[in-house]
């Protein structure tokens, strides 16, 4: 079983699942040549333990590692780490029991739907910041804008999506050595936005960007410069969210398949989110029953006939997605006539709605890698929901939903973070407002609704250089967890980064560079006229607000 794509069901466990695993095992042991003195076994030992061979080329090497929380690969055998504290199904605890059938995967959707959409909290950091960067944009660039688009816009991102930005200024796209990719880079380190090492300028990709992670949030983000059909094409597809109220629910059900095996980014042999929308958005366009579309249609069943059209019927060799004038499949070679000289459609071909000599689906090089991947879950599913296996599925016992996609502890526990150490709802009159402008005007506070494109002022003016007027949007008496020292309540004195905790070594409070952390700590271990402990945390029911510190300058 390839290790990115699915991991055994619990009916496949068993004495027999392990007699043939071993012999599977047993095949990758590299064979010798007829000169070599060291011969092939002549038999296959049942309790062979056989190690990764690269050479072999029906043995799938392990992927490279990468920052993907929600990363499900090789769950076989890490399933103590990787789904063993919360088992992977948190959705289920928003409902004491499900149908058979079909019926439980509708009810499994709808309640995966509600436990992944994202939080206030999780929507007002994103808010904080594109805010943040709106900031650092005005003061490099006074005339320039930056604009959100992609999943931050349309809603339609997971809790680990990225956030895709867009600075519109005076620039040509076409000369890509005028574009200030390195004068934005120098900025976010100047300002210490980033984590360290995080920034990334891919200055030699079809869009160049600047990728970085922000330092306080861990969220990722994407800026470009004066594409301006990103924005275009997230409108476009609120309209189209609006149209069909059932495509919110598949998007992210997919989007969370696709990224937990790594295929949901080009350059990991995936397909881009925008590709996988215009999929869902074909689907919807030519299903034969209308009233499939209504708010009130089965989500199992158009998943299941979403996964068996594109996983088993789709002809990805001559048949090109066109979803604009109503939608319909046409020829690659109609979608030629309208292309640049010297390109020629792709596997995944998917006509551009708002440039029809553009192919979006154009570098998804592992388009088949993922119909693999469909037609997997395809297969899982009709087994799981077929009315002669009621008495081997029950969903009440094992997630019919859960065969296909899980949540990760990771992911669970950076969720639970974010609300703890980003408590918004529980301070509806702190304001986003800050007084980072030169001349004392405020931002325009973001929306935080999840369509929401948390949109500037043109006319502010642009904010004094130094950490305070970017990183520290807001004032003493506004949100603490914009202020550095506020990152002094995260367990052992820091932010916690892949669920490990970073300590600060750098401040000035006698005994905290040892100690476990707290802002209202007393000296700690190593501290001098130390109190002979750990030292006292912020969560402490001796506190008191006189004896904080000064805030830390990191």
């Amino acid at each position: 079983m390839d290790p990115v794509i699915g991991w055994y069901q619990p009916e496949q466990e068993g004495p027999a699942r392990q007699l043939w695993s071993r012999i599977a095992e047993a095949r990758c042991v590299p064979m010798t040549d007829n000169n070599s003195n060291n011969k092939a076994p002549e038999f296959i030992p049942i309790d062979s333990n056989c190690h990764d061979d690269r050479s072999n080329p029906i043995h799938h090497p392990p992927r490279k590692k990468t920052d993907n929380r929600a990363s499900t690969f090789n769950l076989n055998s890490d399933h103590a780490n990787l789904i063993g504290k919360h088992g992977g199904c948190p959705w289920r605890e928003l409902r004491s029991k499900y149908d058979r059938g079909v019926i439980g995967l509708h009810q499994e959707i709808e309640d995966f739907h509600k436990y992944i959409s994202p939080t206030s909290e999780e929507r007002e950091v994103r808010n904080v910041v594109v805010l943040k960067m709106k900031k650092l944009i005005k003061e490099l660039w006074p005339a320039a804008k930056l604009q959100v688009f992609g999943s931050f816009r349309t809603g339609l991102y997971l809790p680990t999506s990225d956030i895709d930005l867009v600075v519109i200024g005076k620039w040509n796209v076409q000369s890509q050595e005028r574009l200030p990719l390195r004068t934005l880079e120098q900025a976010i380190y100047q300002h210490n936005l980033a984590e360290p090492g995080s920034v990334k300028v891919l200055d030699k990709a079809s869009v160049p960007i600047v990728k970085f992670t922000d330092r306080l949030s861990e969220i990722r983000v994407d800026v470009s410069f004066n594409m301006s059909n990103g924005v275009k094409s997230a409108e476009l597809i609120k309209k189209f969210k609006q149209r069909y109220p059932v495509l919110y629910s598949l998007v992210l059900v997919l989007k969370q398949f696709l990224l937990q095996r790594d295929l949901n980014e080009v350059f990991t042999g995936g397909i881009s989110s925008y590709s996988l929308i215009l999929m869902t958005i074909s689907f919807l366009q030519l299903h034969p029953r209308q009233t499939a579309l209504t708010p009130g249609a089965n989500l199992g069943i158009l998943l299941i006939e979403f996964l068996e059209l594109y996983g088993k019927k789709f002809n990805y060799m001559k048949t090109a997605i066109r979803v604009s004038e109503g939608g319909s499949y046409i020829s690659k070679e109609e979608v030629q006539k309208n292309m640049k000289d010297g390109y020629r459609p792709s596997l995944l071909c998917i006509e551009d709605p708002l440039n029809i000599t553009n192919d979006i689906g154009r570098s998804s090089h592992g388009a088949l890698y993922v119909k693999q991947a469909f037609e997997y879950a395809y297969i899982v599913l009709t087994q799981a929901v077929n009315p002669l296996n009621t008495l081997l599925y029950d969903p009440n016992k094992v997630s019919i939903l859960g065969r296909i996609i899980r949540v990760t502890d990771s992911v669970i526990e950076y969720r639970q973070w974010v609300k703890q150490e980003f408590p918004f709802s529980k301070n509806p009159e702190l304001m986003l407002n800050g007084s980072g402008s030169s001349d004392g005007e405020n931002e325009e506070e973001p929306d935080t609704s999840p369509d929401s494109s948390a949109p500037g002022s043109d006319s502010d003016s642009s904010s004094s250089r130094g950490d305070s007027g970017i990183n520290g949007i807001s004032n003493a008496n506004n949100a603490p967890w914009l202020n550095n020292s506020y990152y002094h309540r995260a367990g052992r004195g820091g932010m916690p980064t892949n669920n490990k905790h970073r300590r600060f070594v750098d401040n000035g409070t006698q005994g905290a560079q040892n100690g476990r952390g707290g802002m209202h700590q007393r000296p700690g271990r190593g501290g001098g006229n130390g109190h002979g402990g750990r030292g006292r945390t912020f969560s402490s029911r001796k506190r008191r607000k006189s004896r904080e510190t000064e805030p830390i300058n990191l």
